[in-house]
């Protein structure tokens, strides 16, 4: 059965594509070609790194997709797309030219909810999280995904907390999560194609 994923989008280094924000067109391309239905975009953010550093400010965005395939398919997907646009991994939270994380897959709680909890909650915010973990354990306290989340899904509603997005972009603007993310513009510009 086909199902709605959320694609968080980022980079802050040119690729082969160009600037941080034409690599971001040309993974929603990417993505595309790779069978993953394009349904609707976010508007493009400027951001200041998470966690703070003195490397570039990001582009990011969200961006949702209508495909059959399962979670873990869909994330070498992502993989494979961040490889092709230049992505080189090294130290984690580093300057890179595209990141391309998987936010939620239907309604999928992975591996289960109390496990998602204590990552989410309570374990090591920094930690690397393996395998899989849905809806991604960090979404809800990131204001460079919950603006742009807001302007595609404001009612989605979170699988495992029930919150909308709506409600968690309220509380981590509160807690002065929005702090460094500005819109940029439209990723895809009206009757833009991909």
């Amino acid at each position: 059965m086909p199902h709605e994923i959320l694609i968080g989008l980022g980079g802050n280094l040119p690729s082969g594509a160009g600037a941080p924000i034409d690599t971001l067109r040309a993974a929603l391309r990417e993505l595309q070609e790779r069978g993953l239905t394009l349904k609707a975009v976010s508007r493009a953010y400027c951001t200041t790194p998470v966690p703070p550093s003195g490397q570039p400010d990001f582009v990011n965005a969200v961006a949702a997709f209508e495909t059959t395939l399962s979670p873990d398919e869909c994330l070498d997907i992502l993989k494979t797309v961040e490889t092709a646009l230049g992505r080189q991994r090294g130290e984690r939270w580093s300057a890179r030219t595209l990141d391309l994380d998987l936010l939620a897959a239907g309604d999928t709680v992975a591996p289960d909810a109390t496990t998602w909890r204590h990552l989410a909650f309570e374990a090591d915010p920094m930690a690397v999280h393996e395998p899989l973990v849905l809806p991604h354990p960090r979404l809800h306290g990131r204001g460079f995904v919950l603006m742009p989340l807001m302007d595609i899904a404001p009612g989605w509603l979170h699988p495992v907390t029930g919150e909308t997005v709506a409600a968690m972009a309220a509380a981590c603007e509160k807690a002065g999560g929005f702090e460094g993310v500005r819109p940029i513009g439209a990723l895809l510009g009206k009757g833009a194609s991909l």
